[in-house]
């Protein structure tokens, strides 16, 4: 390069640098101050279209005006500005111009243009008439151009800071979210991607229609970060095909509201969030028969036992709106009642409806206020989630595991036998199959204790429903695998082919409420599930739909790894529904009922009177004793975890070893 080709060069940056600044201090002025700037920029602009325009007709510079075209000037120079601040042309922010500006800047030189050639009209002023028309233009041109170049600024310097993505369906809410994202600094949608070849190749909204196919070299091409998938009303099998084809890209996948939370009004499309766990599930959710949920609950009053859980307050969510007379929560946590109490306050007054909510602090572990609420309230209908359900904090703590799971499902049982409550429903897990944790031995039995109940005479109904992993719940792998993610890895699985059953929260919750109606009395309802998913391909899916590379290669900040621990304490590799093949079906396409064997309830309650005992004595070897007793499948347990049996057996010890010291001290001569 020569020496004058690098002057002009660092000339032209210079300059550039310096208008920069300048745009850059002239933003930072008050609204007011900027307005003002406005106006008198596009009275500059007025008066130098009508010179031009004049200067244009006649073709040369050396024409004179007389004193009716200066007044003419000025009198439209007024005019003009009464006309710009009445169309609102200094309301609208330039940098967020879009058509309704677009569309006042266009009437308001148009009225300047016609109070122009009124002027010259009605004084008869010495200028040609083509005058007014090309001022249009010329006006048109410096204040819409002024404008747009301002916004076109604006918009090249939120590109610079804002990520790359691609808008994955080109309807509708695509377009709705393309218009969301253009006001904000975040996101530069750079493409769209839609299925219907009508689109392809089509330009909506500035943006090219691109295939599917594409994606992998519109990633690359374009350096996307993140793919928003704006395909509200897709079916969920269309939804999983679409993820399962992103899931090799290294992209980050997110998602609008579904067109049921659009048509419900709970969202909006520009609610950008992570991908549903539903999207996750290998299968389809279990369409709820509306009609059996409402068979014990319409017009009843209803209690659910641990209403603050993860199950318990999404079954009271769907109890509220299918038209119960009264709702009784009882949990024993203070804060998680507080919580689900004041959420289906929000939720009654929003919908308008008249049902009634009490809040009870209470332990399913006392029968007789158990039985005082079901009498005192007329309880109809109870679905029993409360239970302790982590499988490892179980095992370290048995004494409380068993006494919460089985003498709370006891107690609440009994209760509702002896105050004539209808229908008693058990929320139980696949864990209680052939267990090999006190957690789901203890939910078997307490599922046995039910089945007991029912071969009883009485006026109660007695069922329970077995269900897979909740995504989603609290202390699920979902929650805990994205919490991991957002920090940096690793991802953490117990084994490479650890496997599970998972279904979504309002799923399950549907699966409970349908399963009261069906029972008969000592029912144990499962559900068709599909295939169980493993957890390290869930982990993988999880870590590549958040944009990350899991190749050994790899490495730097967008790679994370997968750790295996190994099985938690009382863990097994697959889960189970059933523990026979006596399954019959029910009503209902997707769900069973299945015909597992069982003790008489007073064989059940010699059993409960031993494990009470042993509770009271903190005697985990027969607490586990008495499982393995009842519960197939139960029989290798050992206790090796307990926290204060450990602790326990380790002071004992101390103790033994002392007294030992002791006696080697003072040996017996005698």
């Amino acid at each position: 390069m020569t020496r004058p080709d690098r002057w002009l060069s660092r000339s032209l940056s210079a300059t550039t640098e310096v208008l920069r600044d300048l745009v850059e201090k002239v933003v930072e002025l008050p609204r007011n101050i900027k307005q003002a700037c406005l106006l008198s920029m596009d009275m500059v602009y007025v008066a130098a279209a009508m010179w031009g325009a004049v200067a244009l007709r006649y073709g040369h510079l050396n024409f004179k005006l007389g004193p009716i075209e200066y007044a003419c000037g000025v009198f439209t120079l007024f005019i003009s500005a009464i006309i710009f601040l009445r169309l609102g042309l200094y309301r609208a922010v330039i940098r967020f111009m879009g058509q309704q500006a677009i569309w006042a800047i266009l009437t308001a030189v148009s009225y300047s243009a016609l109070v122009l050639g009124a002027t010259f009209f009605f004084t008869r002023a010495g200028v040609p008439r083509s005058t007014p028309f090309i001022y249009w233009g010329l006006l048109m041109l410096g204040i819409g151009g002024t404008r747009l170049i301002v916004r076109a600024y604006y918009q090249a310097r939120l590109r610079s800071a804002s990520e790359n993505i691609i808008i994955y369906g080109a309807g509708l809410s695509g377009r709705q979210l393309l218009q969301a994202l253009q006001h904000g600094d975040e996101y530069h949608p750079v493409v769209f991607v839609d299925d219907n070849p009508m689109l392809q190749r089509s330009v909506i909204n500035g943006l090219q229609v691109a295939r599917p196919e594409d994606l992998p070299q519109l990633v690359e091409a374009h350096d996307i970060t993140q793919v928003m998938l704006a395909v509200p009303s897709a079916s969920p099998e269309r939804r999983r095909e679409i993820i399962d084809s992103l899931v090799g890209l290294p992209v980050h996948v997110r998602t609008v509201p579904t067109i049921s939370e659009l048509l419900a009004g709970e969202a909006s499309v520009n609610q950008i969030r992570d991908i549903d766990l539903d999207d996750l599930l290998g299968r389809d959710p279990v369409p709820p028969h509306p009609e059996l949920i409402e068979r014990c609950i319409t017009g009843k009053v209803v209690m659910v036992t641990g209403a603050g859980g993860s199950i318990g307050s999404e079954l009271c969510r769907q109890i509220v709106q299918s038209g119960a007379r009264e709702l009784i929560l009882l949990d024993n946590s203070e804060y998680a009642l507080y919580r689900v109490e004041r959420e289906l306050r929000e939720i009654i007054q929003g919908h308008g409806l008249t049902l009634e909510l009490v809040a009870l602090l209470g332990s399913v572990q006392d029968q007789k206020r158990l039985e005082s609420i079901y009498r005192s309230f007329e309880v109809a209908t109870v679905y029993h989630a409360a239970a302790y359900k982590h499988v490892p904090l179980v095992e370290y703590n048995i004494a409380e595991g068993v006494a919460n799971n089985v003498f709370g499902t006891w107690y609440a049982a009994e209760a509702a036998r002896s105050a004539g409550v209808e229908t008693f429903v058990l929320v139980s897990t696949d864990k209680a199959v052939r267990p090999t944790n006190i957690m789901g031995a203890s939910k078997r039995f307490a599922e046995m204790i039910l089945q007991g109940l029912a071969a009883e005479p009485s006026g109660t109904r007695f069922c329970m429903v077995r269900f897979g992993n909740v995504l989603g719940s609290s202390g699920s792998v979902v929650p805990l695998f994205r919490q991991q993610i957002q920090d940096g890895g690793p991802v953490t699985v117990t084994h490479p082919e650890v496997s599970r059953y998972f279904m979504s929260i309002p799923e399950a919750a549907q699966l409970v409420l349908q399963a009261g109606a069906m029972g008969t009395g000592g029912d144990v309802f499962v559900l068709d599930m599909g295939e169980p998913v493993r957890i390290v391909d869930l982990a993988r899916r999880l870590i590549r739909l958040s944009g990350y590379d899991m190749e050994p290669e790899a490495s730097g900040e967008n790679h994370i790894d997968i750790e295996f621990i190994g099985l938690r304490p009382g863990e097994k590799l697959h889960e189970e529904l059933l523990l026979g093949s006596n399954v019959t079906g029910t009503g209902h396409p997707m769900i069973m009922r299945a015909e597992e064997e069982s003790l008489p309830y007073a064989q059940l309650q010699r059993k409960l009177d031993d494990l009470v005992r042993y509770c009271d004595a903190l005697d985990c070897d027969g607490i586990s004793a008495v499982l393995s007793s009842a519960v197939s499948g139960f029989g290798d347990h050992q206790v090796r975890y307990d926290h204060l049996w450990r602790k326990q057996g380790k002071l004992a010890r101390q103790e033994a070893r002392q007294v030992s010291n002791v006696k080697n001290l003072f040996p017996d001569n005698s």
